[in-house]
């Protein structure tokens, strides 16, 4: 490069001598590389000059001594941190301001670590267990009460009624006649099989029978019109 070629593409001075950056391959001196190429600090709106580190993020930038948590100023630099609506916190200060609560333990799910949501509350994994064997219930069935959540074994174990009719347990719904459980479709009428549950019916020797079967079966006919002479009606309401 020749004396004459050696000066500053912008305002035309030496550069013999004194500092200078290349930029594209044309020599700027100090002065009118910062004017002309410098970033502005997010922070303190200062231009970032050339003799300064120069941190960038998603196209922002900041001094070295700005690039800090925008809630405890502690610096960021070679730290991981979080954006939240254009504000920059470190992790600690991100997991207290945005992360979930445990709803067991009430301590922070931190980002990244696995969490369970159930009925619009949050737990760590290990939290979420069975109220009765406290095993982590994880993505395995479950059935909830009042005193907690419980796997299905725990549940049955604890709290389940079973049926009179298929011996199998009852999970949800299900009638109570003469003080005995019912699945809603095991409780038919003892003559023709027909589901009862939302029916009146009537009952003879602890059997429900349909008003069609017990009439048949059981009624006495009037002397006068021939017609069953029925005694009171039941009806279950579930």
């Amino acid at each position: 490069m020749t004396t004459a070629q050696f000066d500053c593409q912008y305002c035309t001075a030496s550069l013999l001598g004194k500092k200078y950056v290349l930029k594209n391959d044309n020599p700027y001196c100090v002065s009118c590389y910062d004017r002309i190429f410098s970033n502005y600090c997010e922070e303190c709106k200062e231009p970032i000059e050339s003799d300064s580190k120069d941190l960038c993020y998603k196209g922002r930038h900041w001094h070295e001594g700005c690039f800090s948590c925008a809630k405890c100023n502690h610096s960021l630099v070679e730290k991981p941190f979080a954006a939240k609506d254009e504000r920059l916190l470190c992790s600690e200060c991100y997991s207290n301001e945005c992360s979930s609560k445990c709803f067991h333990c009430k301590k922070t799910v931190m980002p990244g670590s696995r969490k369970m949501e159930f009925k619009g509350n949050y737990w760590h994994e290990t939290c979420f267990v069975c109220e009765h064997c406290r095993q982590p219930i994880g993505t395995k069935p479950l059935i909830s009460k009042e005193s907690g959540n419980y796997c299905v074994p725990c549940f049955e174990k604890e709290f389940a009624h079973y049926c009179s009719f298929c011996k199998k347990v009852i999970t949800s719904g299900g009638i109570t006649f003469r003080d005995q459980p019912w699945h809603k479709e095991c409780f038919l009428c003892s003559g023709c099989r027909k589901e009862l549950c939302e029916e009146e019916f009537m009952s003879r020797d602890d059997y429900p029978f349909c008003l069609d079967c017990y009439n048949h079966l059981y009624a006495k006919k009037c002397a006068a019109c021939t017609k069953p002479i029925t005694a009171s009606r039941m009806k279950l309401f579930i």
